[in-house]
């Protein structure tokens, strides 16, 4: 074959130098190429890290065996020998700014992994990476006050423990972020294909909201970053709360701040985690028929009033009647709970105890909600509903607990008699612990002392369960884990909004916020994406299908989310150790996928 020049740049030697030409032929490795590039250089060091990088194409030429004809590299290409690890800067939710080795070579999906390993976060699948927003340029003088943590001399350590990680707890954060859904980066391209830098800043955030496995003893850096950004989902109002509970989450993040000075490392196992069915005693259970009120709510903020009815639940089904008479006669309706969404809507002050179920249907969700009487009821008839979306009935062994856990629960949300008189004389920061809604409604001196009531009902918590118990209220939340998209649906003149939670995809009115329709995974046959049309056609059972466009993300982002959703569906208790890395790309990386 004829000889011909290849011109390559050698980072090593600065931007400014200028490419070495190697004489090639076509059927020369990248191996033999890189040799020959080193040799030139005349530098002695350790190139193992190195690889060519191809600047037009966009390209890491990463498989040294191929041949420049096989990669289709002629004379005009432009490459570059540069190192696959670089520095990178990270933003935690919690504030802190680490400096590490990251691979800019490698899918974002294992260098999250390999980022993840390094601070001892277990399941970094839930994690990802996306871009700040951009910010004016700071003074020189403001510039020398942020604080970075260098770790660039680390490396991976082997194993599930990494003693640098012991360093990385709660500690308060001022930035402000804005929505997050269109900053994210693609998982199956690397960050040097994205337009990532060495030294650039990116934000490590939790991605998807299924946390499988949270176990305080093993997940101490995993709780607080996310309790960090949960907390500041609920001070930027990115998911809606009551006004009780927005001075819940207030008295828990006073406490948490005030025990995190005594108690730095929460370590401590804590048994008010959200799955403890097997930890439980076994006791049978028998619930009588008791009434309350239902209206079946065929659209969001159409509530206006509700209608009694006498209730049954039997196995994992409810019935309802006219009365208590009417019993033996066949029900009004009678709705199986299995798979159902189960969400709370109380309102303790206001004697306000409602139930959201989401129930599935041939054509999405129907969403009723039933009203108790009292907390009692409430109680019993919440963890009912809990027990049967799982396929339990009233007889399984963890519903008293559940039941306990409810009303533990509301008790935080009481009035304690004596309490604004406790503590009067305490100063707090009200508007570092509400959402500015709160801030722009009540003065400091009024938010106070309603804070410092809801802190005596959490005043005792260790700091492990104060932040498992600030989780598991966010968790309830109704809207809690909805990633909200702009979309076009196909035929339709007007944006909707597209809402992706872990289990099912929601079609939402853009003018009104009112519910249209919702569509879960379990009954999704297939989905695809046109990447020329940029839309996604998705097909669910009884022959449903919808296709839709997108406004502002790339459909690209959908689709991972919802592929992504679906693989962390895949996990199990027992796979503790290992991700199955050729599914996750073939369910998130479409036409990309490695």
């Amino acid at each position: 074959m004829a000889a011909w020049d290849l011109c390559v740049t050698v980072e090593e030697l600065g931007p400014e130098a200028p490419p070495f030409k190697v004489s090639v032929t076509s059927d020369l490795h990248i191996g033999g190429v890189i040799l020959r590039i080193v040799e030139k250089t005349q530098i002695k060091k350790n190139w193992s890290d190195h690889a060519l990088w191809w600047e037009q194409k966009e390209q890491w030429l990463l498989r040294p065996s191929w041949t420049l004809e096989k990669y289709e590299i002629h004379a005009d290409a432009r490459l570059s020998l540069t190192s696959q690890h670089k520095p990178l800067r990270l933003d935690l939710p919690n504030g802190t700014t680490l400096r590490v080795q990251a691979c800019f070579s490698r899918p974002v999906f294992q260098t999250v992994m390999g980022v993840c390993h390094l601070l001892n976060i277990r399941h970094p699948e839930e994690l990802s990476f996306l871009r700040p927003v951009e910010e004016k340029k700071k003074k020189e003088k403001e510039a020398e006050k942020d604080v970075v943590h260098d770790l660039t001399a680390l490396k991976v350590m082997s194993g599930t423990h990494n003693p640098a990680a012991s360093t990385l707890h709660t500690s308060l954060c001022n930035s402000i972020n804005s929505p997050v859904d269109f900053r994210w980066l693609d998982s199956s391209r690397s960050l040097l294909q994205q337009g990532v830098k060495a030294e650039d800043k990116l934000l490590l955030r939790f991605k998807y909201y299924c946390f499988h496995d949270l176990d305080p003893k093993y997940d101490a850096v995993r709780l607080t970053q996310l309790y960090e950004q949960a907390r500041w989902a609920i001070l930027l109002e990115e998911v809606d709360c009551t006004e009780e509970e927005m001075m819940l989450f207030a008295a828990l993040q006073y406490h948490i701040g005030k025990v995190s000075l005594s108690e730095p490392q929460p370590t401590t196992s804590c048994p008010a985690m959200d799955d403890l069915d097997s930890a439980l005693k076994c006791l049978e259970v028998k619930m009588e028929s008791e009434k309350t009120r239902v209206e079946d709510i065929p659209k969001r903020l159409t509530l206006k009033g509700y209608k009694q009815f006498w209730f049954t639940f039997k196995n994992t089904s409810i019935s309802y009647y006219k009365s208590r008479e009417e019993t033996l006669k066949e029900p009004i309706q009678q709705m199986n709970l299995k798979g159902c969404e189960v969400a709370p809507d109380v309102s303790v002050a206001a004697q306000k105890y409602c139930i959201r179920l989401l129930i599935p249907e041939a054509e999405g969700m129907n969403e009723v909600y039933l009203r108790c009487e009292n907390e009692l009821q409430y109680s019993r008839w919440m963890a009912a509903c809990r027990l049967a979306s799982k396929g339990k009935t009233l007889a399984d062994c963890s519903f008293s607990s559940e039941v306990e856990n409810i009303q533990s629960f509301l008790a935080m949300q009481q009035s304690t008699p004596g309490a604004n008189n406790a503590q009067t004389d305490e100063i707090i920061n009200t508007h570092s612990l509400v959402s500015r809604r709160y801030q722009k409604k009540y003065k400091a001196k009024q938010l106070t002392p309603r804070i410092l009531e809801a802190y005596q009902n959490v005043s005792q918590l260790p700091l492990t369960q104060a932040l498992v118990k600030f989780l598991q209220i966010w968790q309830a939340l109704p809207d809690f884990g909805v990633s909200y998209f702009v979309v076009r649906f196909k035929g339709c003149r007007k944006d909707e909004v597209l809402g992706v939670t872990n289990n099912r995809l929601i079609r939402i009115n853009l003018s009104t916020g009112d519910v249209a329709k919702t569509w879960r995974y379990n009954t999704m046959r297939q989905w695809n994406v046109n990447w020329d049309i940029k839309q996604m056609a998705i097909e669910f059972n009884g022959n449903v299908n919808i296709a839709f466009s997108c406004v502002t993300a790339t459909c690209k982002i959908v689709h991972e989310y919802i592929g992504g959703y679906i693989f962390m569906a895949t996990r199990s208790r027992e796979q503790t150790e290992g991700l199955n890395h050729e599914l996750f790309f073939k369910l998130t990386g479409g036409h990309e996928a490695l």
